[in-house]
């Protein structure tokens, strides 16, 4: 048991540490982190218990699986307390995924009329297909223009951006980082702990490349990503179209590349000497 929970610390501890880097980077202090910590803790106990069939487990089973004192646990607030939105409800990322689609079968479509026009889809058309009515597609345009993914000329709007990526405003990337980091994570956690079904979730790892080593491989990932994109969007708009009534299921497929110098890669030094 010491041996596992050891691993499991190490584990841990590898996984934190770009999140450490992040918090620190943005002014994120020990005592919020550890805030969030004791509330994350509460948040999963419950869920342990109530997948044992325990819907409202008690103060005390709460406390001995989390560790936290009863007095901690009785004081602690019981909701969730969210302040990033939800990448996948997005009208903005809906509707530029959309419009995506639409230029890669026809370049042509990278230019659209902003409102509509007999001569083909336009901007508002696409907009009300993929918000459903729910959002102005001015309210849409707006914010695509904000964040550097188009470009407006009078009545007609132009692709800026292969993928909608929002490097403009923080919120939007923490959420984004948020969301693909969560479900990476979830995949890898579903697997290790042996449920069912296995997840998709590979790497492939190199070392003693050069710079232009990485940025080549790093172009081939990308090209090979964008016509998995497509295709996975397809798939994916398809099937929510054929289950809007019955599919109760969420699904997230990603991909990612990362490298660095190899001197810079994570160790546990120990504590300097004052």
């Amino acid at each position: 048991m010491q041996d596992r929970l050891a691993l499991v610390q190490a584990a841990c501890s590898r996984v934190l540490r770009p999140l450490i880097r992040l918090a620190l980077a943005l002014g994120l202090k020990y005592p919020v982190l550890e805030d969030l910590l004791r509330d994350l803790l509460l948040e999963e106990a419950r869920r342990l218990w109530q997948a044992q069939g325990v819907a409202h487990p008690n103060i005390s089973q709460l406390a001995v699986t989390t560790g936290l004192n009863r007095k901690d646990v009785t004081q602690r607030v019981r909701h969730t307390r969210e302040s990033l939105p939800h990448t996948e409800l997005s009208s903005v990322a809906r509707t530029f995924t959309l419009w995506l689609q639409l230029a890669a079968k026809d370049p042509a479509y990278r230019r659209l009329f902003i409102n509509a026009s007999p001569l083909g889809p336009s901007f508002e058309s696409v907009a009300r297909q993929a918000s459903r009515g729910d959002v102005h597609h001015r309210a849409v345009l707006d914010e695509l223009t904000r964040l550097g993914m188009v470009a407006e000329d009078e009545e007609q709007v132009e692709l800026t951006a292969e993928g909608f990526v929002p490097a403009q405003d923080l919120q939007a990337m923490l959420a984004f980082l948020g969301d693909n980091a969560r479900d990476h994570l979830l995949a890898a956690v579903s697997n290790t702990l042996g449920q069912q079904p296995r997840m998709l979730e590979r790497a492939v790892f190199a070392e003693g490349l050069t710079q232009e080593d990485c940025e080549a491989i790093e172009r081939l990932a990308r090209q090979r990503w964008e016509t998995l994109h497509h295709e996975l969007v397809d798939q994916m708009t398809h099937a929510n179209k054929d289950a809007q009534e019955t599919g109760l299921k969420r699904m997230r497929v990603g991909i990612y590349t990362y490298y660095e110098d190899g001197q810079l890669q994570e160790h546990d030094p120990g504590p300097e000497e004052p």
